[in-house]
């Protein structure tokens, strides 16, 4: 089974775990939320308009999980199997947000930092973490200004970047999870990041006053590669 198991990219624990979950157990369904729902929830905030409509999603999530564990074979990670239900749902959220609401999405100017010409660390700004009250202070104020600025980005670089930078994916298992291959992942996680800075340089200067800086990726909203 061990064997087997890491041959078709799923860990004996996974198998064992999908086993049950396929035999209907309700203990091995309530091992999956614990271990799942925080992480799946923090991907839906990130890629959603409205981060509050992040708990109904991911209820729905796991829902589709549970109906469609029968389909899971093995041939991913269950990690992977289900962020990509994640983001489909996440997606399907989205559209549903751009037919029927049709509103703006209204944020908070981003606040000047003395370091904007330093490489942007998502992982430090944005990673689920328990932290001491002096820390999270400290990083309150970045962390909104990049969850805000993520916002902005098209929907294919915001994915990506999230999926890299801060959920930690490999690019082979990015490009499983959205579908792609990897020049196309790679590329997208460079013109996100790109896009991400720009956003926050332009933030800093509407709050220092100083000229802002185009953020260079207004068309690629709607040719995102």
């Amino acid at each position: 089974m061990g064997n087997l198991a890491s041959a078709i990219g799923i860990t004996t624990e996974d198998a064992a775990l999908v086993a049950d979950l396929k035999a209907g157990s309700e203990e091995a369904f309530a091992i999956l939320i614990a271990q799942y729902h925080q992480p799946l929830y923090s991907l839906i905030a990130r890629s959603l308009n409205d981060p509050a409509d992040a708990a109904d999603i991911t209820q729905e999530v796991f829902i589709k999980v549970f109906r469609g564990i029968g389909g899971f074979h093995g041939d991913a990670s269950l990690r992977t199997w289900l962020y990509r239900i994640a983001l489909r749902e996440a997606s399907n959220q989205r559209r549903w947000w751009s037919r029927h609401k049709k509103q703006e999405i209204t944020i908070d100017s981003p606040a000047a930092s003395e370091d904007d010409d330093r490489p942007l660390s998502l992982g430090a700004t944005l990673a689920d973490g328990a932290e001491s009250p002096f820390d999270h202070a400290a990083h309150a104020e970045t962390r909104a200004r990049v969850e805000a600025a993520l916002r902005e980005l098209p929907e294919a670089f915001r994915t990506v970047v999230i999926l890299r930078e801060i959920e930690g994916f490999s690019y082979d298992e990015i490009a499983d999870i959205l579908s792609t291959n990897i020049g196309t992942v790679k590329s997208r996680l460079t013109r996100g990041r790109s896009a991400l800075r720009a956003l926050l340089a332009v933030g800093a200067a509407h709050i220092t006053g100083r000229p802002a800086p185009s953020t260079g990726f207004e068309a690629s909203k709607e040719t995102a590669a």
